[in-house]
């Protein structure tokens, strides 16, 4: 399924489709001890069938980025590493950055021709690597993993995941629905990406942005292989206003809508408190002239200061220029090279 947002790639490339490439997958972790390894094993198991098909070099692995865990992850990737050399890399980030920032160190620093990013839950369809490494062969820089279906999660993950697309996309975010943070990019797409400098990052939007040929594969989404989910309703919330915030400025626009609105509330307030206090000489003096305005004018004031200062804060960090992400340590001889490289 091809994304018509994009342009098709006028020829196939050649000398791409007659070698093998290198392929990482790149797996950001915060607190994931109980999936750390069944998800190496897994994914090993299907770089070693990809290896055997042709479709990707001796050379593809898997990096682990370790968003500041607090439990055994860390520990547990070195074990992978040192079992599986060669095979398994991990960066360990100072602090924890959030999913986002965690995800661009790992594409950032991640060796390979081919990265693929998925979350360590597995509850994205891996049997669809096979397709999305056939589309890149056929021209494709991105491809995306969109869920045909969320037969897995509750009722309300489902609602709140529907009203989160719906709501970006109202708001003019250009997102693909039901797609996350699955996704093939190829070396050159990661390059691009590195040029958006922003702090506050939405990378669902910012890839967007790149502009590269691209495609879809669609897949089920499963069960989690254990734990639980890390993106609650706080989460979505956080996410869906910096998604927001960081694309749109329909909220700047809704404020001024909701002043005009209001001024002309407030006009026919006091067109109808003039009438009461000709026709009903029972009223009391000031009271609607007095309450109905000031609680009006009230809340709208606080919701526009509110979005207001949600901009503001966005461009106070922005000024800031503070680094993305720290590295703490890494293990896996690639992926330190990696990092000497980028420093």
């Amino acid at each position: 399924m091809h994304d018509h947002n994009s342009p098709t790639p006028a020829n196939a490339v050649a000398p791409l489709q007659a070698r093998r490439v290198p392929v990482t997958f790149v797996v950001p972790c915060h607190n994931e001890s109980g999936v750390v390894e069944e998800t190496a094993r897994q994914l090993l198991g299907l770089l070693d069938t990809q290896v055997s098909a042709g479709q990707c070099s001796e050379a593809s692995q898997v990096l682990f980025v370790d968003d500041g865990s607090t439990d055994s992850t860390w520990a547990q990737i070195e074990q992978l590493a040192a079992s599986n050399p060669g095979r398994i890399s991990g960066l360990r980030l100072a602090r924890n950055v959030g999913h986002q920032h965690a995800l661009l160190a790992g594409l950032t620093l991640a060796p390979g021709e081919v990265l693929i990013s998925l979350d360590a839950d597995l509850q994205d369809d891996i049997n669809v690597v096979p397709r999305m490494l056939e589309l890149y062969r056929q021209g494709h820089d991105i491809v995306y993993g969109i869920r045909s279906g969320r037969g897995t999660d509750t009722a309300f993950k489902r609602l709140t995941a529907a009203g989160f697309y719906r709501l970006m996309r109202r708001l003019g975010v250009d997102i693909i629905y039901n797609h996350a943070d699955y996704r093939l990019m190829s070396r050159r797409a990661v390059a691009m990406l590195e040029q958006f400098g922003e702090v506050n990052l939405f990378l669902r939007g910012v890839v967007r942005l790149i502009g590269l040929p691209s495609a879809q594969v669609t897949y089920q989404r499963r069960q989690r292989l254990a734990g639980e989910s890390k993106y609650g309703l706080l989460q979505m919330c956080a996410l869906a206003i910096q998604g927001i915030t960081s694309f749109s400025i329909a909220p700047l626009r809704l404020i001024s809508g909701l002043g005009l609105l209001t001024a002309l509330f407030a006009m026919g307030v006091g067109v109808w408190v003039l009438i009461v206090r000709l026709i009903w000489e029972r009223a009391i003096p000031g009271w609607a002239s007095i309450v109905l305005p000031v609680a009006i004018l009230g809340g709208m004031q606080l919701l526009a200061i509110g979005v207001l200062g949600e901009y503001v804060g966005k461009i106070y960090l922005e000024t800031k220029r503070r680094p993305r992400f720290l590295v703490d340590r890494t293990v896996g001889a690639v992926a330190i090279e990696a990092v000497r490289e980028r420093r």
